[in-house]
C-alpha cells in the first residue's frame, strides 16, 4: 500500500528563500542609471515596432492600434512599478524568479524561472531569425547575395529566381548573430552596455526621422473610423480587436523586465533599478504611440491587410526614399540590442537558479578574468543558435508574450504578499496607492492573456509540464534549502 505524502514533504514545495542582499556572486557592479535605461530601451524597442504595428492595425484594431499600445503600456506600467519595488527590496540577479522565491516559495519560483526561459531563449531565437532576413535583404541591395539555402531552416520552402522551390539547410546568419552577441556578453557587461548605448541611439534616431518626415504626409481621413466596427468575429475590429491587438503587440514591450536580472551588476540597485525600469518604459511608450499614430495616418489600415512591409509603403508616400535604407539599419540595430539584453537576462536567470541549487553548478561559474557567467552564456549560445538555425520558430514568438504576462502577474502578486509577510523590510521605492496598482497589474495582465488564442495557451501548459518533470526529477532534491 503506498505511503501517504507527509505534510512536511508538501511544505518543501513552498519553502521560502531568506531575503539577502549579500553579494557573493562574483559579478562586477558596473551599471548606472543611464546604462540601465539604455539597456531597457535596447531590449524593448525592436523590430516589433516596425512589423507588428502594421499587422495589428490591418487585422485587428485599425487606427486604434495607438490605443492598443497604450493599453499594453498600462499593463506594463503596473508591472514595471511592482518590479521597481521588488528590485529595491531584493537587489539580486534572477528577476521575477528571485522575487517569487522570497514571496511565494520554491515551486512558484521554479515555474517562473522556467517561464523566463521561454521568454528569453525562444524570444532571442525568434528575433535572430528576423535579423537574418533583414541582413540578407540589406546585403542584396548592395549586390551581395547569400546562398538562399543557408538563410532558412530545413523545414522552410524557398522560392528560387527560376520559379522552382527548394528547402533550406540552416539559417547561418541567425546562428552567427547569436554567437556574436553571446561572445560579447562573455567579454564583459560594461563593454556590452557601451555597444548597446550606441545601438539605441541609432534606432531612436531612425524612429524620430520616420515620425518627423512622416507628419506632413498624414491624411486625417485615414483616422475615420478610429475604431472600425466589429465584423462579427472576436478580435476583428471593434473593442475586442483593440484588445486582441494589445495582446499581439505586447511582444513589442518585452524587455524592460530583463533589467532586473542585472541587479548584481548595478552599482546602486536599490536606487538605480527603479529609475532604469520606469525610465525605459516611458521612453518606449512615447516612441510606440507616436510611431503608430504617424503610420496609420499615412497609410490607411485597410491597405495594411496582407502588406508585409507597411512601413516601406509609408516611406514611399513621403518621397524620402533614403528612409527605407535607414529603417533597415534601425531594424537591424533594434534586433541586435534586443538579442543582447534577452541573452543577458537568460544567463542571469540561470545563474541565480544555479546558485540556489535548482540547476547544475556549472551555470553559476564566473570567468576569472571577465567576471561573467561564461558557461551559461556558452550554453545558451549553442541552444539558441541551434533553434535559430534549424527550426522555423516564428510561431513560437507568440509563446514569448504569454510567458512574459505570466511573469508580470506573479511579480504584481509578490508585492501584495511581501507587504503582508515583511511589512517592515526596507523599500527604497514603494508602489503608491497601497494594493491598488498591484491588483490592477494582475487584472490587466490576465485580461491581455485571455485575449490570446487557445493554441498559445496549450503551448504554455506543455512547456510548464516539461519544467515540472525537471523540477521533481532534479531541482527539488538539489535545492540549497533541502540541505
Amino acid at each position: 500500500m503506498p505511503r501517504p505524502t507527509s505534510p512536511s514533504a508538501l511544505s518543501t514545495l513552498f519553502r521560502l528563500k531568506p531575503v539577502t542582499t549579500e553579494d557573493d556572486s562574483g559579478l562586477k557592479r558596473v551599471l548606472g542609471p543611464a546604462s540601465l535605461v539604455a539597456l531597457g530601451v535596447g531590449a524593448t524597442i525592436g523590430a516589433g515596432l516596425f512589423s507588428l504595428t502594421g499587422i495589428a492595425a490591418g487585422d485587428n484594431a485599425g487606427p486604434a492600434v495607438t490605443l492598443s499600445y497604450l493599453i499594453a503600456a498600462i499593463a506594463c506600467g503596473f508591472a514595471g512599478l511592482c518590479y521597481s519595488e521588488l528590485a529595491s527590496m531584493i537587489p539580486v540577479s534572477g528577476s521575477a524568479y528571485s522575487y517569487a522565491y522570497v514571496a511565494m516559495g520554491e515551486l512558484v519560483a521554479w515555474i517562473i524561472g522556467w517561464d523566463l526561459v521561454l521568454e528569453y531563449a525562444v524570444g532571442a531565437a525568434t528575433v535572430s531569425v528576423s535579423w537574418s532576413g533583414y541582413i540578407t535583404s540589406l546585403l542584396a541591395e548592395w549586390g551581395i547575395h547569400l546562398p538562399a539555402r543557408l538563410t532558412a531552416s530545413p523545414f522552410e520552402t524557398i522560392p528560387l529566381p527560376d520559379g522552382t522551390t527548394t528547402t533550406g539547410i540552416a539559417n547561418v546568419p541567425a546562428a552567427f548573430i547569436i554567437a556574436l552577441v553571446s561572445l560579447m556578453l562573455i567579454r564583459g557587461t560594461s563593454e556590452s552596455a557601451r555597444v548597446n548605448a550606441v545601438i539605441v541611439t541609432i534606432k531612436l534616431s531612425v524612429i524620430a526621422a520616420f515620425i518627423g518626415f512622416g507628419l506632413p504626409y498624414i491624411d486625417t481621413a485615414n483616422y475615420h473610423p478610429f475604431i472600425p466596427p466589429n465584423e462579427g468575429t472576436f478580435g476583428h475590429y471593434g473593442f475586442s480587436g483593440v484588445m486582441r491587438a494589445a495582446g499581439t503587440i505586447f511582444f513589442a514591450y518585452i524587455g524592460f523586465d530583463a533589467l532586473s536580472t542585472a541587479a548584481q551588476e548595478t552599482k546602486n540597485p536599490k536606487r538605480d533599478m527603479p529609475i532604469g525600469i520606469i525610465g525605459s518604459l516611458l521612453v518606449c511608450v512615447l516612441a510606440y504611440v507616436s510611431f503608430s499614430f504617424v503610420l496609420t495616418g499615412i497609410v490607411n489600415y485597410k491597405d495594411m491587410i496582407g502588406d508585409p512591409a507597411p512601413v516601406a509603403t509609408a516611406i514611399d508616400r513621403t518621397h524620402a526614399t533614403w528612409l527605407r535604407l535607414a529603417v533597415k539599419f534601425g531594424i537591424l540595430a533594434g534586433f541586435t540590442s534586443v538579442l543582447l539584453v534577452l541573452l543577458l537576462g537568460q544567463s542571469r536567470v540561470f545563474f541565480a537558479m544555479s546558485k540556489d541549487g535548482l540547476l547544475p553548478p556549472l551555470f553559476s561559474k564566473t570567468h576569472k578574468r571577465f567576471h561573467t557567467p561564461w558557461l551559461s552564456n556558452l550554453f545558451f549560445m549553442v541552444i539558441t543558435g541551434v533553434l535559430a538555425a534549424f527550426l522555423p520558430i516564428a510561431e513560437l514568438g507568440h509563446m514569448t508574450s504569454i510567458g512574459t504576462l505570466l511573469a508580470f502577474t506573479i511579480v504584481c502578486a509578490g508585492v501584495l504578499i511581501l507587504r503582508r509577510t515583511t511589512p517592515d523590510m526596507e523599500r527604497k521605492f514603494r508602489v503608491p496607492g497601497g494594493p491598488v496598482i498591484p491588483i490592477l497589474g494582475i487584472a490587466s495582465c490576465l485580461t491581455v492573456m485571455i485575449s490570446l488564442d487557445s493554441l498559445t495557451w496549450l503551448r504554455l501548459v506543455v512547456w510548464l509540464a516539461l519544467g515540472a518533470i525537471i523540477y521533481f526529477g532534479y531541482s527539488r532534491r538539489h535545492s540549497l534549502l533541502n540541505r
